[in-house]
């Protein structure tokens, strides 16, 4: 019997999800996207705020972007990029690429452009996981319709709601208030004094370009110690910020630096505001749940959700979660009963805090990347990834940290699935 998979999002995870969906002797895809385009938050816009159906933009990529990961490593595994001089490439590269992959795979009769999921509910069946409504609103028709769905993939994203954290006194701060969620290009900082708060991947991309027109650049965080890159003479690491002052801020060392602007490059919270109360799931300190491998809904396992871990190499990663999801669907492998599903996510929740990871950084996984990984593939049956593209992966992050400002000048060849060069 064919089964329908309901997809929300056509960016990166949802495009893969239809893929391998396409793929399957028994599965139907359906995929609604809210843009006119697939590619997601690879899709630049100038607008900011809302879209003129009057939902919130979705991307918060920016006009320089050039990714941190070199093509060779990003790509799914299945579709290299093309080849090109550059490994690190500019966002319109990565668009094209996705585009190119909708395309070769036949993916676009699959999507219902322009479409807004409003409402998911579970559909309880007598046995076995339940079923979904989705209900979505055609945005050009103005016009809301239901589809049932056999299993749903969540492909919404998770870098565009932006995340705020608390400053004391911050509304008396007569400068500029921004979140890297509305950051285009540097020149309207030009001149300026300017507090970037949060110094990962985006906090330190942001200062670095930010600092080519600005008077000064502040890089505020409460990392451990301080970034060991390289860094224009006019950044200036310092603590995080505790409160604000008219003119200013006062950071966490009892110091005072004055400013223009503050930008918050603090990060997104995971939001489905589409999902009813029925279906069980929560944000609890930046953790969904109930979730078994960061992926599957461990009460209702119809349901997955793709792309929720961080610090990863993010195409590769969604490609196993995908196809682990889909061999479950359509019955080629079988997953464990839910007690076994939360005793796994209870047992790594408590070894990753007796490792002194904080309770809110249960999804990210840097260095647990490729155990987690394995352990997806393993599951599913297939074959981990390259040793190459794990390598490479891993000598971009370290020079990523020491070499900030020169990093992606590098070039990279995968030679064979054992081995990369540089170029």
């Amino acid at each position: 019997m064919m089964k329908t998979v309901g997809i929300i999002g056509a960016g990166a995870a949802g495009l893969c999800g239809a893929r391998h969906a396409l793929a399957a002797a028994d599965l139907t895809p359906i995929i609604w996207e809210q843009s006119s385009r697939v590619g997601g938050t690879w899709v630049y816009t100038q607008e900011l705020g809302k879209d003129k159906y009057g939902l919130p933009i979705h991307s918060s990529m920016y006009k320089n972007l050039k990714t941190n990961l070199p093509k060779e490593a990003m790509a799914f595994p299945d579709f290299p990029f093309p080849k090109g001089e550059e490994s690190f490439i500019h966002h319109t590269e990565v668009r094209s690429y996705l585009e190119s992959y909708c395309d070769h795979f036949n993916i676009k009769p699959c999507i219902k452009f322009r479409h807004h999921v409003e409402e998911v509910s579970p559909v309880m069946r007598e046995e076995g996981p339940p079923a979904w409504n989705v209900t979505v609103k055609d945005l050009e028709n103005n016009v809301s319709s239901t589809a049932t769905c056999d299993a749903l993939l969540i492909c919404n994203g998770h870098y565009s709601v932006p995340r705020v954290p608390y400053v004391k006194n911050i509304d008396s701060f007569m400068g500029r208030k921004i979140h890297s969620h509305d950051y285009r290009e540097p020149l309207p900082y030009k001149d300026n004094t300017v507090v970037i708060l949060g110094a990962a991947a985006s906090g330190l991309d942001i200062c670095l370009e930010i600092s080519g027109v600005a008077k000064k650049v502040y890089l505020s965080h409460n990392q451990p110690v301080n970034h060991p890159s390289e860094f224009p003479a006019n950044v200036q690491q310092v603590r995080g910020v505790v409160e604000a002052t008219e003119n200013g801020f006062n950071l966490g060392d009892g110091s005072h630096i004055e400013a223009d602007v503050i930008m918050f490059c603090t990060g997104y919270e995971f939001s489905f505001p589409f999902l009813t109360k029925e279906c069980g799931i929560t944000v609890e300190d930046n953790v969904v749940k109930p979730l078994y491998k960061h992926l599957i809904h461990s009460t209702y396992p119809s349901m997955a959700f793709i792309g929720i871990p961080f610090l990863v190499c993010p195409f590769p990663l969604f490609d196993f979660q995908v196809q682990l999801m889909l061999r479950s669907v359509a019955g080629i492998i079988s997953l464990p009963s839910k007690v076994e599903m939360e005793i796994d996510t209870r047992l790594e929740a408590k070894d990753r805090l007796q490792n002194g990871l904080p309770r809110r950084h249960f999804h990210r996984m840097g260095h647990l990347h490729w155990p987690y990984s394995d352990s997806l593939a393993e599951i599913a049956g297939l074959l981990s990834i390259s040793k190459a593209v794990r390598g490479l992966f891993d000598e971009v992050h370290k020079r990523r940290r020491h070499e900030l400002m020169d990093f992606r000048k590098a070039r990279y060849m995968l030679i064979n699935s054992e081995k990369y060069t540089v170029l």
